[in-house]
């Protein structure tokens, strides 16, 4: 159990030291703004069969689409990776899950 406790309490400080600016080891990944709009046209689906995919209201979608909101979180990795390679995401995202097992 201490192996536990120091690996968390190696990770807290090193969050602390981080919000502080300090230098750390700590990798932090900022994914990039993305046209929303841009990327759901290069994959040729509706807004309601691209909110559908993307597990999000099409309202939500809309928001994004016209700059009034902008997607955050694990919707704003998604959308970058979709940015990427739009074909081989929604290729994963509309498989079966028993095939990606």
């Amino acid at each position: 159990m201490s192996g536990a406790f120091d690996s968390i309490q190696k990770g807290l400080e090193e969050a602390i030291s981080h919000s502080k600016g300090e230098k750390t080891e700590v990798k932090v990944f900022t994914p990039v703004e993305v046209d929303v709009k841009k990327i759901r046209h290069k994959t040729g689906l509706s807004q309601s069969q691209f909110a559908a995919t993307l597990g999000i209201s099409v309202k939500t979608l809309r928001h994004w689409e016209q700059g009034d909101r902008k997607p955050q979180g694990p919707a704003l990795v998604l959308l970058n990776a979709a940015a990427r390679d739009h074909k081989k995401l929604l290729e994963i995202l509309n498989s079966p899950i028993s095939e990606a097992i």
